[in-house]
Parts: structure tokens; sequence; C-alpha cells
């Protein structure tokens, strides 16, 4: 089954059209890394597979149900961390957490030591009880990924979640999502602008300029493309340098 279904998405804001007809799939239990630079339209893809912008054109499904006719069955199944941070900096990270599980309806003692079981997995249990003022970037968004873990989703969206952070920082992020996938069975959409954090047994969608013009697991894409490495079929497919 696939965890997320685009179909046939477009949107615009006023005069500007910036997603046309944009369809790939997420499978369940499956690393996806949506791959664009700058501007691509990424952010706003998320804002609508999450809800915050109707879609007025095309389809989100999640788990088979419709985003637009069923938005509340659809969001329970979605973990999200957005670019920018949202966490409440004068929350600890433990607070954070319970919150996000308050809103979800957890019992008390269920988001207590759910709680700390996402803090533990990723490696930050030992700051629970500090505000995430006091966090480095990096900590707080593993902060982030375990409170957006914290209701038990089964796709996990997350919106260019390695910038900001320094390279080692970037790498045990990124190793951290993968041992979740891998581990739970989660399904992840990664959105990023770094060909690094592609993975040769990655699925992979370019988006460039709102268009999606080329999706397939990662190995493929150089060799289908003619040329030697995925940063060359990138080049190759957005006219960057």
């Amino acid at each position: 089954m696939n965890a997320l279904a685009i179909e046939n998405l477009s949107h615009s804001f006023g005069t500007r059209q910036v997603l046309q007809n944009v369809s790939f799939t997420v499978a369940e239990g499956r690393m996806c890394i949506l791959l664009g630079r700058n501007g691509a339209g990424k952010t706003t893809l998320f804002s609508l597979i999450t809800g915050l912008y109707y879609a007025r054109t095309g389809l989100v499904r999640v788990f088979d149900m419709a985003m637009q006719a069923n938005p509340s069955a659809a969001l329970a199944q979605m973990g999200v961390v957005f670019q920018l941070p949202t966490l409440d900096l004068d929350l600890t990270a433990g607070e954070n957490l319970r919150y996000h599980a308050a809103l979800h309806g957890l019992p008390t003692e269920l988001s207590k030591a759910r709680s700390r079981e996402e803090l533990s997995r990723l490696e930050v249990l030992d700051r629970i009880d500090d505000r995430t003022s006091a966090l480095s970037g990096g900590q707080r968004r593993r902060v982030e990924i375990a409170r957006a873990l914290m209701h038990g989703p089964r796709l996990l969206l997350l919106d260019e979640p390695t910038t900001g952070l320094d390279v080692p920082g970037r790498s045990a992020l990124e190793q951290h999502v993968r041992n979740l996938c891998r581990e739970r069975g989660i399904a992840v959409l990664w959105a990023t602008h770094f060909l690094e954090e592609v993975a040769a047994d990655d699925d992979v969608v370019v988006l460039d300029r709102g268009r999606v013009c080329w999706t397939g697991p990662a190995d493929r894409i150089a060799p289908e493309l003619g040329v030697g490495s995925v940063a060359e079929a990138f080049a190759l497919l957005t006219g960057s340098p």
C-alpha cells in the first residue's frame, strides 16, 4: 500500500503557478527523498499535503484516505517536521512532547512514557527537563522529530530538516530517521536540496519549478539519464550548474 499518493496536484498564489500537475507516491515503509532547489515548490507541497493550504486541483491520499474528504483521519497518520522550527522555547523538551500528545488525546501516563521513549531513541533523553531554548540546533531538530512521533504516525514528513546544521549534525539526524524507517516501518518523505542526503536504496522525486521531472529508485536516476552520478543527473534535469 502507498503511504502517500499525490495525484495531479497544482497550486497558485494569485497568477503565479507554483505547482503544476504534481503526481508521485511514497510506499509504506520506504524512504523517499523529495529533491529540489530552493524555490522548487517543496514547502508549498508540504503545506498542501498537511492541509495548511487547501488543494483546489488534484488529490492527496494518505493510506488511501483522501485528505480533502477526511482530513482528521489522514492527519492522524502523519507526523510532520516543518522547515521553520516550531518548538515552544519557553517549555522543556518533555513539555513540548506532552503538549503535542495531549492535542492528539493521549492519556497522561502514556504521554509521559512515550516522551521518554522517543527522546531516548533520538538520544536526547538527558535533555528532557531542559528548556528547548538551551538546546543546540541539532538537539532541537531531534526533539521536533520525537514530538512528531508521539501519536504513532505511519508517515513522517520532514521539510529541509537539516538546514542550519553542521555536517556532523546533518549526518547524525539523517541516520536517526533512516533507522526509524528501517526499524519501525515508517514511511518517510524527506524534502531537501542537499544531493548528498540521497542514498542508493532511497526512492527519489525530483521537483523543479513546480513540476516533477523524475521519479524512481535513486540507483536508477544516473543510468537512465546516461550520466555518472546523482549530482550530474540532477543538474541535467534542472538545468542547474
